[in-house]
């Protein structure tokens, strides 16, 4: 082995809670507190969703339009999303979940944080974090100076996630088989990157999780 990782994803793993709707809310109540009218659209949206009567990608456009907007610029929404990275920082992370990462970071290992949430919020948390690297969910068009409320590809969730990986450490010209891969995640959605890994940890495991990850001989561990 001359590489080695450690993969996290990052709502109810790092954090308490998730950050998707708490990051819109802050971004609304900050730049158009008048959209909170749209909220009860949001929850329509929702349930859309839980009736899969459209994806995840699509519920997330949907939301990211009624409370951000569909066009906005990146320099507008700069400042409330570092102070939102810094709340995220100040009340919603595992204490325990930052001794693991300055656990696996001591080891030598490169950190990198996969998680189904925006790129666009998710880079001033890592860099929070002290993570090397960060694979998201993608805006459309990553380097203009607007965001729309379109996702590029796919939504970073599943085995969409894994492809995302995989995507990555071609990009960083990493073998696999000379790769030593440690990965984190509390919930089963996660089940193709937990199998992919050398060493899988069901961190803060909803029920599936810790039913598949007994079954898996996964390790354990429980940061609260």
């Amino acid at each position: 082995m001359t590489d080695r990782l450690a993969i996290y994803d990052m709502d109810r793993t790092i954090t308490f809670r998730g950050t998707y709707t708490p990051f819109l809310l802050h971004v609304a109540m900050r730049m158009a507190p008048w959209r909170i009218v749209f909220l009860p659209f949001v929850l329509l949206a929702m349930l859309a969703y839980v009736l899969r009567v459209i994806p995840r990608k699509r519920l997330k456009e949907i939301n990211q339009h009624l409370m951000i907007g569909g066009n906005v610029r990146r320099s507008r929404l700069a400042p409330h999303i570092e102070s939102y990275a810094v709340k995220v920082m100040a009340g919603n992370v595992r204490a325990q979940a930052l001794e693991q990462i300055a656990a696996d970071k001591a080891e030598g290992r490169v950190l990198v944080l996969a998680t189904a949430s925006y790129r666009l919020y998710v880079d001033a948390i890592a860099a929070h974090l002290g993570f090397d690297a960060v694979i998201a969910t993608d805006h459309l068009v990553q380097d203009l100076d607007y965001v729309r409320a379109r996702i590029a590809g796919e939504n970073c969730y599943d085995a969409a996630k894994l492809d995302m990986i995989r995507d990555w450490m071609r990009g960083q010209g990493l073998e696999r088989s000379k790769v030593h891969i440690r990965a984190y995640s509390d919930h089963v959605s996660d089940e193709p990157m937990l199998a992919f890994a050398d060493e899988a940890v069901a961190s803060n495991p909803h029920p599936p999780l810790a039913q598949l990850a007994e079954q898996r001989g996964w390790k354990r561990v429980d940061w609260n």
